[in-house]
């Protein structure tokens, strides 16, 4: 039978250690909570005893001057604001009765252009024959100085839901808001469509039309237009079919589905779509012909200008390709 060899007995260098643990961070911070200075303070007071005489009414005294001069000051700033809160409500208020009375002036003028407008057709009308005057309506039409009606398809589109951070509740980057592009992108769409005529928020557009941002405000032919933004257009029956189909209601269909701006395309019936303003045309004019004394001799000495017409009757130069 196999036996275990007797170990050898271990001298006193080798003789077991106590093993000791030292307690983690949870177990130091539960059993001594409080910090080792406000310890050293507890057991400072406990030897002196509480602090009283002078030392204790000065501290008081300081906490009470501290207390009143806080107080005076939120007191005083108080009254401050509530002295210019009248002039800032005078000041909003005679802003907002502004921009009413402009806003009233502005359709006042538009209904007296309106009926200037029918005034000047009538005149018109009877001064010329039925197919003259015919054919004065349809380019009017066509260009957008005149009243239509048809039917045709609406196009409604306005800003989502602005961002909100969860944590802080300051509000992001909106992008689902509706951009001047966007508008643009519609209305070159509806164009492509077939589209005769289009208005957008009752603003008719004509082939020099704008459509731009100033700031956060979109204007149409430098006059403001407010959100929900409706476009509609008048043209053939398959408009509305062909705008779906189109680029940019793909891209706004997108934008819908992933930043909650609102996008819808309608069939109407019997649209009315204004009359556009007047337009302001300009004309290229001659430049000014050279004098003969800056004339330079040319190459063959004859002295002859750019200004000049040469010898193949061609005219002057002018300040633009297309001439007035």
């Amino acid at each position: 039978m196999t036996t275990r060899a007797p170990e050898p007995d271990a001298g006193p260098d080798k003789a077991e250690q106590p093993r000791t643990y030292a307690p983690d961070f949870l177990t130091q911070l539960f059993r001594t909570p409080l910090d080792p200075g406000y310890v050293d303070a507890a057991a400072r007071r406990a030897e002196s005893g509480p602090v009283t005489g002078w030392r204790r009414i000065s501290r008081r005294s300081a906490m009470v001057v501290t207390m009143l001069a806080v107080g005076i000051l939120l007191s005083v700033a108080y009254r401050h604001t509530m002295a210019e809160e009248p002039s800032r409500s005078q000041a909003r208020a005679g802003l907002v009765g502004q921009i009413r009375q402009s806003e009233e002036d502005t359709a006042r003028l538009q209904q007296r252009a309106e009926s200037l407008r029918a005034e000047v057709a009538r005149q018109r009308a009877a001064a010329l024959d039925d197919r003259d005057a015919a054919r004065l309506r349809e380019l009017e039409a066509v260009t957008g100085l005149a009243r239509v009606r048809g039917d045709g398809v609406v196009v409604r589109v306005a800003d989502g839901p602005a961002a909100v951070d969860a944590v802080t509740g300051a509000g992001g980057a909106n992008l689902g808001r509706v951009l001047d592009r966007d508008l643009q992108d519609v209305a070159n769409a509806l164009w492509g469509a077939g589209a005769e005529a289009i208005s957008i928020n009752g603003q008719r557009l004509t082939a020099t039309s704008t459509i731009r941002a100033a700031g956060s405000a979109i204007l149409v032919d430098f006059r403001p237009v407010t959100g929900p933004y409706e476009v509609s257009a008048i043209g053939p029956r398959d408009m509305e079919r062909d705008f779906n189909a189109s680029g940019a209601a793909r891209l706004l269909r997108a934008v819908a589905a992933d930043h909650g701006m609102s996008f819808e395309v309608r069939r109407a019936d019997d649209l009315d779509l204004p009359a556009a303003g007047e337009p302001r045309l300009r004309h290229a004019v001659p430049s000014p012909s050279v004098s003969p004394t800056s004339a330079s001799p040319g190459p063959s000495g004859s002295g002859q200008s750019a200004g000049t017409p040469s010898p193949s009757g061609a005219g002057p130069s002018t300040s633009a390709s297309g001439g007035g």
